[in-house]
């Protein structure tokens, strides 16, 4: 296998990686080993992004980086360790962006490798994986009584599986080590992705009669799969192997590609989508048919489908209740969540696969359904381009499309009258694009409620990691200073590898933090963007070397939101009593009272000086009547391309100012049905 780097490149990687783990607790390999890694853990990106590393490595190894940095024109690993540390710190908050950039980009990878390491990760007292252990909190595990049909979590006697037997490949799934030959083939209709859009459309129309198609990019991943092993299913179950974020590294992206789309790795929150924000969408973009009063029934039939029901008050973990105990305590609002999930055991390991099949997401809910109804799935199928084949007459059925994938080493083509991507707001456009069907709104108005972190420092055990991730929120501040266009406070599970990345700084000051793992409550600030509705803050398109590009930034007015959420998640945590909050900038600003706030009012949150990142990524195809300014009809079809529709996240007109995966699978609900109506004609009866 061909090296990533140069020798010089690795070089450098392997000094960096010595100073950024500095202090950290010790791995049974040598740096020169967690350098080659890292280099490992970087197959997982595309071509042009590992190219992105290399020249990272080549700027920061070059005596020109040190020169901006401390003055000396020298290589950097010709400096001593002091020095290095003097550089490196530098180039955190260089005035030279694509500085910062390479030093997030190095420094986030190397704690996030060191700290998979399971001898790293018991030094600072994670146990691990639940199966084959005791639960070790009471907010872990089974509850105590018995259970009740009304409730998501499990209670009493709960035997965990330490081993399970891989399930059957279902009837009509095909993977990438099944298919045997290359195939051409028809079908009524091809949906290409199997996340909360894709799912949901595909058992809709199956079930109404259609012959259907399924692809995933992802693979096939079920129960026995998700051993809770965080590095091994990130780098399986993720967008990039986990490592995808913007062109400038200055918002991390967390996508899920399997099979089930990010449904698979999600924190199973289900929340509605707004009335102000339904009503917002037939304003000013036109959308019909999804008023608040329409999309109810639509609600309800769903949060059915995915027995959604609301988390009762005792299986709350630590990190939960800091919500809820600290807005009591303010005065502010705060709601107890409705989770997709059925007997759960409360693990904390939602967001790499669920091994106790309790997350009802796409994989156990709306594709068994589809197969069922007579569809069939390619997992590991990676769809190039589409091609029209035929001249839309514009009557009748749609012309045909022909579909070309890749299923292992296999060609995949079929045509179909109508096709369906679902691919997610970056491979979506993407997609499309490379099929010269791109233009008008296509990749425009890239949506990602821009996510912080804000972690408060506590005298006991919250053992963020486990429990249920997300089972509350704060919504005091959804509709900020009288507008539409808010922030809202919520948990994730910090399971060590993330919390390392998400973590700032490095050697000894990152290592301490570290060493506070278990006492470690963390809350995360979510902003809906787009308060000013006339700007595009963000785009996805396809660079020269065909990769995809993706730019973003905070406009002033979501600037202005982001520093309000710190701030009030480290209300939060103050009033919970935490002895010290910090926040997550390049250095981070650490405060112990109230009467300390201003420094994080002040903070900027500039590119790579402050870690952001988005679980929803929304918003490049979004429905609307102007094509120039919109990637779809209100119908979910692509303007100028009959029988070509969309449904995924890059659909929704607007940021939600909620998580957006009930939304995504209402709409996609809601125009699925229109489907079905409006090309019925062309079913064999």
């Amino acid at each position: 296998m061909a090296a990533l780097f140069t020798q010089d490149q690795q070089r450098t990687l392997t000094h960096l990686a010595a100073l950024i783990i500095e202090g950290a607790p010790a791995s049974a390999a040598p740096a020169t080993t967690l350098a080659d890694r890292c280099a490992a853990r970087l197959r997982a990106l595309p071509a042009d992004k590992q190219a992105e590393m290399a020249t990272a490595l080549q700027v920061l190894g070059g005596r020109a980086a040190v020169m901006l940095a401390i003055g000396r024109l020298t290589p950097f690993v010709a400096l001593d360790r002091p020095t290095q540390a003097r550089c490196f710190d530098a180039w955190a908050n260089s005035a030279v962006a694509p500085l910062r950039s390479a030093h997030q980009a190095i420094r986030k990878l190397v704690l996030a490798v060191h700290y998979s390491d399971p001898a790293v990760t018991a030094a600072i007292g994670y146990a691990g994986p639940l199966q084959g252990r005791a639960p070790e909190a009471p907010w872990e595990g089974p509850l105590p009584g018995e259970h009740r049909a009304d409730e998501p979590v499990a209670r009493g006697l709960v035997v965990l599986p330490e081993a399970i037997a891989p399930d059957p490949l279902p009837t009509g799934v095909v993977t990438g080590t099944t298919l045997a030959m290359d195939i051409e083939r028809r079908a009524d209709v091809v949906v290409i992705g199997t996340g909360a859009g894709g799912a949901v459309t595909a058992a809709r129309l199956a079930e109404a009669g259609y012959e259907v198609v399924m692809l995933e990019q992802g693979g096939w991943h079920t129960r026995s799969d998700f051993t809770e092993d965080e590095p091994a299913l990130t780098e399986r179950l993720y967008a990039d192997g986990g490592l995808r974020a913007t062109d400038d590294l200055a918002v991390s992206l967390v996508q899920g590609q399997t099979v089930g789309g990010s449904t698979t790795v999600n924190w199973m929150i289900m929340l509605r989508t707004p009335d102000y924000v339904l009503d917002e969408w037939a304003r000013a973009h036109g959308v019909f048919g999804m008023s608040p009063a329409e999309m109810a029934p639509v609600f309800a039939r769903i949060e059915q489908e995915t027995q959604a029901r609301e988390v009762p008050d005792d299986a709350h973990s630590p990190n939960n209740r800091l919500i809820l105990d600290g807005a009591r305590t303010l005065g502010w609002r705060a709601t107890t969540a409705r989770i997709n999930a059925d007997q759960c055991i409360r693990c904390g390991k939602c967001g790499i696969g669920c091994r106790h099949n309790a997350k009802q997401s796409t994989l156990l809910t709306f594709l068994p359904r589809a197969l069922a109804a007579g569809a069939t799935l390619y997992a590991n199928a990676r769809v190039s381009r589409i091609e029209r084949r035929e001249r839309d007459t514009g009557t009748g059925t749609p012309a045909l499309k022909r579909v070309h994938a890749t299923v292992g080493g296999r060609t995949l083509t079929i045509d179909a009258p109508l096709v369906v991507v679902a691919g997610g707001a970056i491979e979506t456009p993407a997609l499309l694009q490379r099929s010269g069907m791109g233009g008008g709104g296509v990749g425009e108005w890239l949506r990602l409620h821009p996510t912080t972190a804000v972690m408060g420092h506590y005298d006991r055990d919250i053992l963020s990691n486990t429990g249920i991730p997300l089972s509350t929120m704060c919504d005091e501040f959804i509709q900020w200073q009288g507008t539409d266009y808010g922030f809202w406070i919520e948990c994730p599970p910090m399971l060590p590898s993330l919390t390392a990345a998400a973590m700032p700084g490095f050697g000894p000051a990152h290592a301490a933090r570290m060493q506070q793992y278990r006492q470690t409550g963390v809350l995360i600030a979510l902003t809906r963007d787009g308060a000013d509705t006339g700007r595009s803050s963000g785009r996805v398109s396809v660079n020269r070397a065909g990769g995809v590009s993706i730019r973003y930034a905070l406009t002033p007015d979501d600037r202005a939101r982001v520093q309000a959420s710190v701030v009030a998640a480290a209300r939060l945590h103050l009033a919970n009593g935490a002895k010290a909050v910090t926040s997550v900038h390049t250095r981070p600003i650490t405060v112990r009272s109230i009467t300390d706030l201003t420094a994080l009012e002040r903070a900027s949150v500039a590119p790579n000086r402050m870690a952001l990142f988005s679980a929803h990524v929304n918003g490049t195809c979004r429905m609307g009547t102007d094509p120039a300014r919109s990637g779809a009809t209100p119908d979910g079809e692509r303007h100028g391309v009959r029988g070509l529709y969309i449904s995924d996240g890059s659909l929704l007109p607007t940021a939600l100012g909620v998580n957006p995966q009930e939304t995504i699978m209402a709409v996609a609900s809601v125009l699925a049905d229109r489907m079905a109506v409006r090309h019925s004609g062309m079913l064999r009866r």
